[in-house]
């Protein structure tokens, strides 16, 4: 189960240069539906879990996408409607994959809504990943009071932003970019929180796994020669979904992690957030080629 998450993304190709211009041509301008719960759900539906998404969307175009999309897909969604309306983000992506995200949130700060929103699926789920949506740190109560255990990705926290800490300390499992990350961050976590894993994307250079009083231990990012990188958007949420799974499975730590950097790799070889996330098959054959 995923608390909140869901948006719509316009994605724009960008020259590396053009700033300079006051129309620069460019690539057809897509429109996804994207955002890191989705990216998410669909990542561990595809991976095999039953996975359904519960979020607060906007009566508007973009949260009919999104409600469309998941009719399509025949993955569990229940929302509740805001006038706010439906995040949405616009995404630069250069010609070697990375991007920039000017990221519209919409919601109010302190938005509260029914806690009926996600209890009845809390009855059935046996993990829940609850993404850094203000409305979502409600949630964190009754998903502790399941014995679920619990996921969150911090993106791009600080280490001091005070909104992400609820987050932190609640869950079992802590993912969080290495971008922005200072030295005492980890240890933070582990002091003020329950968690059992702290997991460090660090992009091109892996990832790292930090376990309570144990050094870290590097994952190597994976290259997969026939998927060269077009676009870095959602490679995060890949990596999550594809860890999630397998650890679920049963797997160590690391052989998640290895099976979260392939999901990545594979996430940024296509345009758009999670046009073309990768399947249990596709993972099980490039986890064996790999070794």
């Amino acid at each position: 189960m995923v608390v909140g998450g869901a948006g719509v993304d316009t994605v724009v190709r960008v020259p590396e240069a053009g700033w300079e211009r006051e129309t620069v041509p460019v690539e057809p301008i897509e429109v996804y539906v994207g955002h890191t719960g989705h990216g998410v759900t669909l990542g561990c539906d595809l991976l095999g879990l039953r996975a359904g998404l519960v979020d607060v969307l906007g009566d508007d175009d973009e949260g009919r996408r999104v409600r469309r999309l998941y009719d399509e897909l025949q993955l569990p969604l229940n929302v509740v409607l805001h006038p706010s309306g439906t995040r949405r983000s616009v995404n630069l992506v250069t010609p070697d994959g990375q991007r920039m995200s000017y990221y519209d949130g919409r919601h109010p700060s302190g938005l509260r809504v029914h806690p009926d929103l996600w209890r009845p699926s809390l009855a059935h789920a046996r993990h829940v990943h609850v993404s850094i949506m203000d409305f979502a740190r409600h949630a964190l109560p009754d998903v502790l009071a399941t014995g679920c255990s619990i996921s969150t990705d911090l993106h791009d926290w600080d280490g001091r932003n005070d909104y992400h800490r609820d987050f932190a300390t609640a869950a079992d499992i802590v993912f969080v970019s290495a971008s922005a990350l200072p030295d005492d961050a980890v240890s933070w976590i582990f002091g003020h929180g329950r968690a059992q894993l702290v997991v460090v994307l660090a992009g091109a250079d892996g990832s790292y796994l930090h376990l309570p009083g144990e050094p870290p231990q590097h994952v190597p990012a994976v290259h997969l020669p026939d998927r060269p990188v077009v676009d870095t958007n959602g490679a995060g949420d890949a990596y999550v979904a594809a860890f999630l799974a397998r650890w679920l499975d049963g797997v160590t730590w690391y052989d998640a992690a290895h099976a979260g950097a392939i999901a990545g790799a594979w996430a940024c070889g296509s345009p758009g957030a999670h046009t073309n996330l990768i399947t249990a098959e596709e993972l099980a054959a490039r986890s064996e080629k790999l070794g």
